[in-house]
C-alpha cells in the first residue's frame, strides 16, 4: 500500500490505545478494491496487496494500534471495551486535504479483545461493504469500505465460517465511548487531550468542550434524520457505536426496512425493541447525554453550572432533529416550500402506509409518477390523502417530480439481496456482490436492473432478524 501516513491519534499518550502488530493469517485473498476511494485517499489502487490488507504486512508508515473506549450497551456501562478485533493502520489526508482513518476490521486479538478471537467471518464483512458504500452514494454520511479479503482461515461462530478482514476509512474511530473511558475514571487530563484532538480533527470553530457537545449534537441529529428518511434502522446504537464525526459507524445487525411499521426492528439481539426505528431520535439524545456526562469537568468547574449548560445543548436536539426530517420528508412529498400543515401531511401518508404494510422505498419513489395507489392498497388510502397532496403540490414553484426523484432512492440494500449476496459468496460465487455494489452505487438512478432489485421480498423471501456476527 502506497500511502502518505500521518498519524496523529498514535502521537497521543499511550494510554488511549495499545500498539500491536496485526495477527497474520495462512492465505489471504483480495477480492474487493474501491479504487474510487483509494484514488481520493491518495493510494494507487494497484499498490493495495492482500498481504498489508490482511495484517501479514505492515505498510510503510503505519503504526497499527487498537484504540481504547467504553460504552453503554443496551443501557448497561462496560468500563472498557476498545477495539477487540480491529487495528488502526494510520491516517491519510485526502485529495481535499480532508483526514481520514484506514483501519482492518478482523485484524486479530487484541488488548482489548475480552477473550474473542479478533476475527471476522465473510458474511459481516461483505454485509458492511456492501451497506456502508450503499449509505454513501445514498449521501448519507457513513465510514466506508476500501478494500476486503478472505484469510483461508476458518472462524468459529454457531458453525465454522469463512474468515475475512475489512478495510475501513472513516473520518475517526472517535466515539462518545471514547470519552467515556475516561469520564467514567475521573482522568481529566486524559479528556482534555482527547476533547482538543477531537476538535482539531472535526470541529475547529468549536469553542472548548461545550463547544464540542454543540457540534456532536447537531451533527448527529442530522445524520439519525437522514437514515430515518430513507428507512435505516442502525439495530445497535450503542454508545461505542456512535461516532463524534457524525458519521454511521459499525454496520451490525443493520437492515434498511421494506414494509413501513416505525416500531420495526430486525436485530436479534435487541429483544425490547430499543432500537427500533422510531427509537432512533430518543437513543440518540440519550447517547449525546451520556457524552455530556464524561465532558462536564471541562464543561465548567463549578459542576451545577456544567450541568446547566449541557442540559441547554441536549434541550436543543429535538428541535435540530425535527428542523431536519421535515426538510427531508418535505423533499420526499416534492416540498421545498414551507407551510404549517405539512407535518400533518406527511403523517398521514406514513400513518396510511403504517396501516396496509406499504414499501417504505417504493411507495415514496412511485411519488414522483404522481400515482402510489400500487402501494397505498387499502381501500381509499390513497385517494383520501392524494388529494390533499395535490392540492399542495399546486402551490410549488418548481419541478416536483424531480424533487422527488432526487429525494427518493429507487434501490437500497435489501436484506434478503444481502443475505442471497453472502450465501453466494460462501460458496465461492461472488457475482451477485459484484453486482449489488454497481446497482447500489447510482441508487436514484432507474437503470437495466433497477425494477429487479427494487422489488420487495416475497413472503418466503423476508429477512426478519440481522445479526452482529461478533
Amino acid at each position: 500500500m502506497k500511502a502518505a501516513f500521518d498519524n496523529s491519534f498514535a502521537r497521543l499518550p499511550g494510554q488511549f490505545y495499545a500498539k500491536q502488530a496485526p495477527v497474520p493469517v495462512p492465505a489471504p485473498r483480495l477480492f474487493a478494491v474501491n479504487r474510487e476511494l483509494a484514488t481520493r485517499l491518495g493510494i494507487d489502487p494497484d499498490s493495495l496487496t492482500a498481504e498489508e490488507l490482511a495484517g501479514n504486512a505492515v505498510p510503510e508508515g503505519a503504526e497499527p494500534l487498537a484504540q481504547l473506549y467504553a460504552g453503554h450497551q443496551f443501557g448497561n456501562f462496560v468500563p472498557q471495551l476498545g477495539d477487540g478485533r480491529a487495528l488502526l493502520l494510520g491516517e491519510v489526508v485526502d485529495v481535499d486535504g480532508k483526514r481520514r482513518d484506514i483501519q482492518l476490521k478482523g485484524a486479530g486479538r487484541t488488548a482489548f479483545s475480552r477473550g474473542g478471537d479478533g476475527r471476522a467471518w465473510l458474511g459481516p464483512v461483505l454485509r458492511e461493504y456492501v451497506v456502508s458504500e450503499a449509505m454513501h452514494a445514498l449521501g448519507i454520511l457513513t465510514t466506508r469500505a476500501l478494500a476486503a479479503v478472505t484469510t483461508g482461515e476458518d472462524v468459529v461462530r454457531e458453525t465454522i465460517l469463512p474468515g475475512a478482514i475489512l478495510t475501513r476509512v472513516a473520518s475517526s474511530h472517535l466515539r462518545v465511548g471514547s470519552f467515556q473511558a475516561f469520564g467514567a475514571r475521573g482522568d481529566t487530563e486524559a479528556l482534555r487531550l482527547l476533547t482538543e484532538h477531537a476538535i482539531a480533527r472535526h470541529y475547529p470553530e468549536a469553542d472548548g468542550a461545550l463547544g464540542l457537545l454543540k457540534a456532536v449534537t447537531e451533527a448527529q441529529a442530522k445524520l439519525i434524520a437522514a437514515w430515518m428518511s430513507v428507512g435505516f434502522i442502525h439495530g445497535v446504537m450503542n454508545t461505542d457505536n456512535m461516532a463524534i464525526s457524525g458519521e454511521t459507524i459499525d454496520y451490525g445487525p443493520c437492515a434498511f426496512m421494506d414494509a413501513y411499521h416505525p416500531a420495526t426492528v430486525f436485530s436479534s439481539i435487541d429483544q425490547q425493541g430499543r432500537y427500533a426505528y422510531q427509537n432512533q431520535p430518543n437513543i440518540g439524545i440519550w447517547n449525546l447525554a451520556q457524552l455530556a456526562t464524561a465532558l462536564l469537568p471541562l464543561i465548567d468547574t463549578d459542576s451545577d453550572a456544567a450541568i446547566d449548560k449541557a442540559e441547554e445543548v441536549l434541550h436543543g436536539f429535538p428541535d435540530l432533529f425535527g428542523a431536519e426530517w421535515i426538510r427531508l420528508f418535505r423533499a420526499k412529498i416534492g416540498l421545498v416550500t414551507a407551510e404549517d400543515g405539512d407535518g400533518a401531511l406527511i403523517q398521514g401518508l406514513l400513518g396510511r402506509m403504517a396501516s396496509g404494510q406499504a414499501d417504505f422505498t417504493n411507495t415514496f419513489r412511485a411519488l414522483a409518477k404522481g400515482d402510489a395507489s400500487g402501494e397505498l392498497t387499502e381501500t381509499g388510502a390513497w385517494d383520501s390523502w392524494a388529494s390533499d397532496w395535490q392540492a399542495r403540490l399546486d402551490r410549488e414553484p418548481g419541478d416536483t417530480a424531480a424533487i422527488m426523484r432526487a429525494a427518493n432512492p429507487a434501490v437500497i440494500p435489501r436484506n434478503h439481496r444481502v443475505e442471497e449476496m453472502i450465501k453466494a459468496a460462501v460458496a465461492g460465487d461472488y457475482t451477485p456482490f459484484e453486482r449489488l455494489n454497481e446497482v447500489l452505487a447510482r441508487p436514484y438512478e432507474d437503470g437495466p436492473l433497477t425494477e429487479d432489485y427494487a422489488r420487495p421480498p416475497k413472503p418466503a423471501e423476508r429477512v426478519l432478524r440481522t445479526f452482529c456476527g461478533t
